[in-house]
């Protein structure tokens, strides 16, 4: 087993307070653990499972972010002249 897999969380409820940014990176090293092959079974489980929740986590926020950009409202010139608020979910 390799010694550079970061520890865990003892829960995932970090993860709401995660920006895109901070989501996306957490969620690469999971993969690159993964990918590497030298990680426990039951620590594989686990961090399989985090992933999924900051995949979903990062699906929301760019869901949201999408959102926001089709609300921007543009001049003839293309300019941003206006945005709406988001309708709440």
């Amino acid at each position: 087993m390799s010694d550079t897999i970061a520890p865990l969380p003892a829960d995932d409820s970090d993860i709401r307070r995660m920006s895109f940014e901070e989501a996306l990176s957490a969620l690469e090293r999971i993969v690159s653990d993964l990918e590497r092959g030298d990680v426990a079974l039951e620590h594989s489980i686990r961090i399989y499972e985090r992933g999924e929740k900051l995949k979903s986590h990062c699906d929301r926020l760019l869901s949201a972010a999408e959102d926001k950009v089709e609300k921007i409202k543009l001049s003839r010139g293309g300019k941003a002249i206006d945005v709406e608020p988001l309708d709440p979910a």
